[in-house]
């Protein structure tokens, strides 16, 4: 496919993941890339958080982290409303600590600017 992207870890530019493994659209109200799988460098501690404010409040997710520098990139939603229901057990990167490199052009670019076309799961 023609934005074939490489998904890298906006601290240290560790490989997370890719576009072949998108498989959602953003949510409103939150800047995300909705995947589902990731490489073994993303992981995520066993306790939940629960949103208190925001897209996600009322939500409980699991915090994604990078394994080489510790940032966080992102959630696992484990419970929601309805609206966000679509999303849990998904990997949802935050798109403000993601960089993608685009195979084709040999571009980097900022996960925010960038808008994938439209992909969904069937139920």
């Amino acid at each position: 496919p023609e934005e074939c992207a490489v998904f890298h870890c906006r601290g240290c530019w560790t490989v997370l993941g890719d576009s072949l493994q998108l498989c959602g659209q953003e949510p409103p109200g939150l800047s995300v890339l909705v995947c589902f799988k990731v490489t073994s460098d993303v992981t995520w501690e066993d306790s939940l958080l629960v949103g208190l404010e925001g897209a996600l409040l009322g939500c409980a997710y699991y915090l994604l982290f990078c394994r080489s520098c510790g940032s966080a990139v992102g959630f696992i939603l484990y419970s929601s409303g309805s609206e966000l229901a679509h999303l849990r057990d998904l990997f949802c990167f935050f798109k403000d600590s993601i960089m993608c490199y685009f195979l084709k052009n040999q571009t980097i670019i900022e996960a925010s600017k960038v808008n994938f076309p439209a992909v969904t799961l069937k139920k």
